[in-house]
């Protein structure tokens, strides 16, 4: 499988932190304060969409430490069970036909929303059209940092964006940089080879652990401190994809080698594997623009949030080692 489908969901760009609180006084005026068992748990409904997805299932996983049982959309029951037994309460259903998931939006007080590849804008517009009609207070949405930036998966979760705001709901937009996760798509040639292939070349990405967009969705679904912000997050250095290599290198005790390639084989290459020509070239432009050094810079929005620095790539290396070894 080509390395670079590594950014098949959220990869972006750099901007700057908004925030739109204005936007949303009205619709504040009147929503209750947070209602609490006898226990002193909070009863509120979380409804968490991408369940069993990389950031998805580690935002249950973190609700659930908090004592709070979350609501879970999911193709399957089996796979949530697998994932969190008896703990959450499924709703089988999927974004992509809306209305499989009229039912598991009513009576939910919070979403979050996942969505992922060129009909995120449908799938954004018809989940905020729902849950305007059934009274959900806020929408916390996994977006992507390329949304201020000329790209195409970017402009995708735009126009996402768009239609959230549009809705009226109270919202909070993650947008994260280069998963760290994604790097796993690595894993066959460097077991097979110890090689990495990639056209970025010498461009950098703050490649961001899953766990830290995890942590920092679960603070905007549980605070209303960061309603009407958009929250670009980014891991703690900006690191080329040949240093990304030699990490992983380091982690499993073996000399990686790191080759440059060009635009024509990547797109040859990912076309193999990709859903669409669209698809296709969205991800060229990505990789381009991440080896014009557009998408480099780090922020500070992890340690703002959570109050420590964003788990560098080293720990994620050590974390997966197992992945990349025969």
């Amino acid at each position: 499988m080509f390395v670079e489908s590594l950014f098949n969901l959220a990869e972006l760009g750099v901007g700057r932190m908004r925030v739109d609180k204005a936007l949303f006084a009205s619709r504040l005026i009147g929503v209750t304060a947070k209602e609490r068992s006898p226990g002193g748990r909070e009863t509120m409904v979380h409804l968490i969409t991408g369940a069993t997805g990389e950031v998805g299932s580690r935002v249950v996983r973190q609700l659930l430490e908090h004592g709070i049982r979350p609501r879970v959309l999911t193709r399957t029951e089996e796979k949530a069970r697998s994932l969190f037994g008896n703990r959450v309460d499924v709703c089988v259903g999927d974004l992509s036909a809306p209305g499989s998931t009229r039912g598991a939006i009513q009576g939910a007080d919070t979403l979050f929303l996942v969505n992922v590849g060129p009909e995120i804008p449908k799938r954004d517009k018809a989940a905020a059209r729902i849950s305007q009609e059934a009274g959900v207070h806020k929408i916390i949405k996994l977006s992507s940092l390329d949304a201020e930036h000329d790209l195409a998966i970017g402009g995708w979760h735009e126009e996402g964006e768009a239609a959230i705001r549009d809705a009226g709901i109270p919202f909070t937009f993650v947008r994260p940089t280069g998963f760290m996760s994604n790097l796993l798509v690595w894993a066959h040639s460097i077991r097979t080879e110890g090689i990495v292939r990639s056209s970025t070349a010498d461009g950098r990405r703050p490649f961001i652990h899953p766990e830290d967009i995890a942590s920092v969705s679960v603070a905007a679904l549980l605070h209303d401190e960061y309603l009407g912000e958009v929250l670009p997050v980014t891991g703690p250095e900006s690191l080329t994809f040949g240093e990304a290599t030699r990490i992983i290198g380091n982690a499993i005790g073996r000399r990686l080698s790191y080759q440059v390639i060009s635009d024509r084989e990547a797109r040859e290459r990912y076309s193999r594997i990709s859903g669409s020509q669209e698809e296709t070239e969205a991800h060229v432009a990505l990789w381009t623009a991440i080896r014009e050094g557009r998408l480099a810079t780090t922020t500070d929005a992890v340690e703002r949030i959570l109050g420590r620095k964003p788990i560098a790539l080293e720990q994620w290396a050590s974390e997966n080692a197992h992945s990349f070894l025969d």
